[in-house]
C-alpha cells in the first residue's frame, strides 16, 4: 500500500483497486481511519483531536492531487507523492 504523504506522525496510504467512494487511509500512533477527500472520516477512528484536524486541513489542501491518485491508483499506475503540512 503506498504511501502518499507522511506529516506529523500521520501516515496517508492509498490503496490500488479500491472501490466505493474516493477515500485515503490515515494512521496515527497505531490508530488507523479512513478519510473522504473532504477530509470527512468513513471508518475507524484516530482519537487525537490535533491529528483529525490536521488530516482534514491536509485533505482539503489537497483534494486535486488525492482525485488525481485516486485515478491512478484504480488504473493501477504508479501513485505520486502529496506534500505534508509545514
Amino acid at each position: 500500500m503506498p504511501v502518499i504523504s507522511t506529516f506529523f506522525g500521520i501516515v496517508i496510504r492509498m490503496y490500488y483497486l479500491e472501490h466505493g467512494v474516493p477515500h485515503f487511509h490515515a494512521e496515527h500512533q497505531g490508530q488507523q481511519a479512513t478519510y473522504t477527500f473532504d477530509g470527512e472520516a468513513l471508518a475507524g477512528a484516530i482519537s487525537s483531536n490535533t491529528a483529525r484536524k490536521l488530516i482534514k486541513e491536509w485533505a482539503v489542501a489537497n483534494e486535486s492531487g488525492l482525485n488525481e491518485n485516486w485515478i491512478k491508483a484504480r488504473a493501477g499506475e504508479s501513485l505520486e507523492r502529496i506534500a505534508p503540512l509545514d
